[in-house]
C-alpha cells in the first residue's frame, strides 16, 4: 500500500462533490489492500474504500478518517461444476463494464444486461446491483471478504450476503449502518457458456428495453449494444463533457411495494411484479404425518414501481433546477441527479430532499437514496 497526498473527493467521484479527506491510501494488489485495511482499522480511523466512486455521495467537509482506493485487478476463467458454464474471478478493483465486455466477447451470459453501469466489480454484490431485470445475484457464486471484526479473509457464499433488491448484508443503507462490516477482495460468478450464438431472452423489462417480440437467440454483443445505446440515451454513460452524467446514476432507488399499494397508483405508472419465492418447501415429519397436507398460504406478490415516473408526475420534469442552485435533474433522465458544474454536497441534497417531498405529497411514498451517503444528509 502507498500512502498520497489526499485527492479531493469531488475529483474522484461521478457526483463531483466532497473535499479532500484526511488520509488516502492506494491498495493496486489483493495483499496490499488486505494490509491497508488492517492498518486503518488498527488505528481505529474512519474509513471508507473508494472504487469508481459512481455509487456516492459525499460531503462538502473534509472526512475526517481514511479513504483506501481499492486500484486492484484481473480475471480468472474457473471450470465451473455445471454442465455448459464457466466461473469468472474478478478482483475487487475491475472496472465492472471492463469485465462485462470481457464475457461478452468470450461468450458467456449473464451480465450483458448490466453492460455500461459505472463502478468497481468489488462494490457490485454490495447493493445487488442491476438493471432491465437482471441482477448480480442471478450469477454470483461467492465473494472473498475480509471482515473487520476479526481482520480475517473468508470466502462467504452468495447465500450468506442477504442479497436483496439494491442490498446486502454489507451495504451502507441511508441513515443506517450495514449488518457486517467487511471489504469484498475478489468475486466469483458462474455464468452460461451460449458462444455466438447467443440465447433466448426472457426477462419482461430486457425485452421490453430490446423491443423483442420473437422466440428467437440474439447474441450477446448485441444485447450489450442495445443496452449501451439505451443507456447513452438516457445520460447514464459516464462523459467528461456532459453534465447530465456528472450523477451517481438513479438516485432514487425503484420502489418495492405491496400490490394493494401499487394498485392505489395511476395505471399508466410502469410497475413489474416482484414474484413469489415458489419453491418454498413444507416438511412432515413421517413420524407424524396424518394425511392431510396443510394449505400452502396465498402470497400477495410485491410489485416494484418506477420512481423516475413517479418524480416526473409528482410535477419535476427533466432539467429541473431550483433557483440559482447548480444542481439539477439530467435533461434525458429523471431519475438523476446531475452537478451541473460546481454544485456542493449541499445544493444537490436540497435537491433531493425537495423530489422526496414532492412525491410524498403527490403519492404518498417515500423515495429511498441508492448512492451511500458520506457526510451529508437528506
Amino acid at each position: 500500500m502507498t500512502e498520497i497526498t489526499p485527492i479531493p473527493l469531488a475529483q474522484l467521484t461521478t457526483l463531483r462533490t466532497g473535499a479532500a479527506p484526511e488520509r488516502m491510501l492506494d491498495a493496486t494488489t489483493t495483499p496490499e489492500l488486505v494490509d491497508a485495511l488492517r492498518e486503518t482499522w488498527a488505528r481505529g480511523d474512519e474509513w471508507f474504500v473508494l472504487g469508481g466512486g459512481s455509487n456516492l455521495f459525499v460531503g462538502d467537509e473534509p472526512f475526517e478518517g481514511t479513504v483506501i482506493r481499492v486500484l486492484t485487478s484481473g480475471i480468472s476463467l474457473i471450470p465451473s461444476p455445471h454442465p455448459g458454464r464457466m466461473r469468472v474471478r474478478v478482483q475487487a478493483g475491475h472496472n465492472w463494464d471492463d469485465l462485462v465486455a470481457y464475457t461478452v466477447e468470450r461468450g458467456l451470459a449473464g451480465i450483458e444486461a448490466m453492460s455500461g453501469i459505472p463502478g468497481t466489480v468489488g462494490a457490485a454484490p454490495v447493493q445487488n446491483v442491476g438493471a432491465y431485470g437482471q441482477e448480480i445475484q442471478e450469477t454470483l457464486v461467492e465473494v472473498e471478504l475480509i471482515d473487520e471484526s476479526t481482520g480475517e479473509v473468508s470466502t462467504v457464499p452468495a447465500s450468506e450476503l442477504g442479497l436483496g433488491f439494491r442490498t446486502s448484508v454489507l451495504k451502507h443503507h441511508y441513515d443506517g449502518v450495514p449488518l457486517r462490516r467487511g471489504v469484498i477482495l475478489s468475486v466469483t460468478l458462474d455464468l452460461a457458456e451460449v458462444g455466438e450464438v447467443g440465447r433466448v431472452v426472457r426477462g419482461e423489462q430486457l425485452r421490453r428495453a430490446l423491443a423483442l417480440t420473437g422466440e428467437d437467440a440474439v447474441p450477446m454483443s448485441w444485447v450489450r449494444e442495445q443496452i449501451l445505446r439505451i443507456r447513452a440515451s438516457k445520460g447514464m454513460l459516464l462523459d467528461p463533457s456532459d453534465h447530465d452524467t456528472h450523477s451517481a446514476g438513479s438516485f432514487f432507488q425503484n420502489l418495492i411495494v405491496p400490490e394493494s399499494v401499487a394498485l392505489q397508483l395511476p395505471p399508466e405508472c410502469p410497475r413489474w411484479q416482484v414474484a413469489p419465492d415458489l419453491d418454498t418447501v413444507t416438511v412432515i415429519p413421517l413420524a407424524t404425518y396424518d394425511g392431510y397436507v396443510p394449505q400452502t398460504p396465498t402470497v400477495r406478490p410485491e410489485v416494484k414501481v418506477s420512481a423516475g415516473w413517479l418524480i416526473e408526475h409528482a410535477g419535476i420534469s427533466k432539467g429541473f433546477k431550483l433557483p440559482r442552485s447548480r444542481a439539477g435533474i439530467s435533461t434525458k433522465h429523471a431519475l438523476a441527479l446531475t452537478n451541473r458544474g460546481g454544485a456542493t454536497a449541499a445544493e444537490l441534497a436540497e435537491l433531493a430532499r425537495y423530489i422526496q417531498a414532492r412525491v410524498h405529497s403527490e403519492f404518498g411514498l417515500l423515495l429511498q437514496p441508492e448512492p451511500v451517503l458520506v457526510g451529508v444528509g437528506l
